[in-house]
């Protein structure tokens, strides 16, 4: 008798990103606080340039955890390679350098997905030299920038990566003075829900303004206090992640 021919099929190894390590900057401050509920695809890292240039990422990979880290594996690997690279030296145009980056970190995730994976994204370079930040929001919620006692939101200037190969941003620029804050957190922590109600991100700049906050840990700290204390510690339906750039007052 004739068997048929059964041809085996071995996956790939998910893979996870590397652990991720706060760099220390001159003059300002860095903090980022995750609280992971198992579900979802947050994810950050830094690079810093030899030219002391802060490059950072926060993204949100949808679809199966395992999946979604294996994805951020690839990202890291393309960030920490191209960043170093792109911002090299003193007198490089960071707007180009920037939409580069966005551009290989979009291309890494179409290639680690296999096809298309919605995946928002919020890319920046600060150099704490004179305090300025160029960014790309791809398709992100709103950055949070606060000076002199308001605060400006960074809204989306281009669409979420993963989508098209081909997409380009344009970066924007701000400039940070001294005492300011950027604050930046993920959809899971502004759509934390209790009942029918979610956190919102009314009241992620509700806990900006409130005071004065000593240091970006504790700022990042506040605002995921603010939500387990809005969900009455709940289980989270999602990944929840604050992260927080504060320059130095004076």
């Amino acid at each position: 008798m004739r068997l048929p021919f059964l041809q085996a099929t071995v996956e790939r190894p998910m893979r996870q990103p590397a652990p991720t390590q706060l760099p220390t900057l001159p003059g300002a401050g860095l903090a980022a606080l995750y609280h992971g509920a198992r579900m979802g695809g947050d994810f950050y890292d830094f690079a810093v340039t030899q030219s002391g240039r802060l490059i950072f990422l926060l993204l949100d990979i949808a679809g199966k955890r395992r999946e979604a880290l294996d994805i951020a594996a690839s990202v890291q690997e393309r960030f920490r390679e191209s960043a170093p690279e792109l911002f090299r030296g003193e007198d490089m145009n960071q707007s180009d350098a920037l939409s580069e980056l966005n551009i290989q970190v979009n291309r890494a995730i179409l290639k680690a997905a296999g096809g298309v994976r919605h995946a928002p994204a919020f890319l920046a370079c600060y150099d704490p030299k004179v305090g300025t930040l160029t960014y790309i929001n791809a398709g992100h919620l709103p950055a949070l920038l606060k000076e002199n006692g308001g605060v400006t939101p960074l809204a989306a200037n281009g669409i979420p990566l993963g989508l098209f190969s081909h997409a380009t941003h344009d970066a924007a620029f701000v400039v940070m003075p001294p005492g300011s804050v950027l604050l930046l957190a993920s959809k899971g922590l502004v759509e934390s829900r209790r009942g029918s109600k979610e956190f919102g991100l009314e009241r992620v700049i509700e806990v900006l303004q409130a005071r004065e906050f000593r240091d970006a840990q504790e700022l990042c700290s506040s605002v995921l206090a603010a939500v387990e204390t809005f969900t009455r510690s709940g289980t989270p339906e999602n990944d929840t992640t604050a992260l927080a750039l504060m320059r130095t007052p004076g």
